[in-house]
């Protein structure tokens, strides 16, 4: 088996209900993941939307998941640094924390929750960007695992 990311709230493909989205009270999903790779220390995870009208937008950046978690519960706080020392960035909401999908009216979006194990925890600051996180991923990536859900208005 390999390197798999689920979700309680929704199928790969599927609509993510609206209790994940700006139309609800916006709270992260539950995810959980299983066959991490040999050697993993910590996780990053990064929810971006491709299909947005400026470019693809970052929903959720978070990094330094401790390498023996396997999952994330639903509505993890909008902290910068969480009990379990994982850290949150900026997303394109300018906020720390997820912000779930808010497309404008239109066809349906889709949002790729992106999960990353790698070899070490990251020598980086709460609140760093998508940007930041993936130059300091460099070098360090031992696997990665998708799972994509759809939501329009």
């Amino acid at each position: 088996m390999a390197f798999q990311i689920t979700s309680s709230a929704f199928q790969e493909g599927a609509t993510i209900p609206t209790q994940f989205t700006c139309d609800g009270p916006d709270i992260s999903p539950a995810l959980k993941w299983t066959e991490a790779p040999e050697g993993t220390r910590s996780f990053a995870l990064i929810c971006d939307d491709p299909d947005a009208p400026v470019g693809t937008w970052v929903h959720w950046v978070i990094y330094n998941i401790p390498g023996e978690t396997s999952e994330l519960p639903e509505g993890v706080a909008k902290d910068k640094t969480l009990e379990s020392g994982a850290r949150q960035g900026i997303t394109d909401f300018k906020r720390v924390g997820y912000g779930g999908p808010c497309p404008p009216p239109g066809p349906a979006h889709r949002y790729y929750f992106k999960l990353y194990a790698l070899d070490s925890e990251l020598e980086l600051e709460p609140g760093k960007s998508k940007k930041d996180l993936l130059k300091a991923m460099e070098g360090h990536l031992l696997g990665e695992a998708q799972l994509m859900g759809r939501y329009g208005r």
